[in-house]
């Protein structure tokens, strides 16, 4: 049987130099760093997704900009397709519901955190400066 998909989208918020991270606060994947964002709902455009899980999870409204990746992950129990979307934040301060830590990372400190899985191509992505 086919593992099940689970359909996201990730935000790297960016501000100048530095690029916005949070630390997971539950589930097997707790500690770990990603990019936040979340699951696309029906009827729901990628960017609409995440203008919405921005709200909720960082009370932040921010603007969408151009996709930076398309991450296709096999997690042990669920394959993940992570559409990675350029954003800003157009108002407010990131204020953490949902996550136990967070911050503001330099691209030369992405490597200083442990990144989930299927967020490491993005960062990857985010540390070839060609690829910006």
């Amino acid at each position: 049987m086919p593992m099940k998909t689970i359909r996201v989208v990730a935000a790297v918020i960016r501000d100048g130099g530095r690029i916005f991270a949070t630390q997971r606060g539950y589930g097997p994947w707790k500690d770990w760093w990603e990019f936040p964002g979340g699951k696309i709902e029906a009827g729901e455009t990628p960017e609409a997704a995440l203008v919405r899980e921005i709200r909720e999870e960082l009370d932040t409204e921010i603007a969408v900009g151009k996709k930076l990746a398309d991450v296709e992950y096999d997690y042990p129990d669920f394959h993940l397709s992570m559409a990675c979307f350029s954003c800003r934040i157009l108002s407010g301060s990131p204020v953490l519901k949902e996550h136990e830590s967070a911050g503001w990372l330099l691209r030369e400190e992405l490597d200083t955190v442990r990144w989930l899985p299927a967020d490491l191509e993005v960062i990857r992505k985010l540390q070839n400066p060609t690829a910006n």
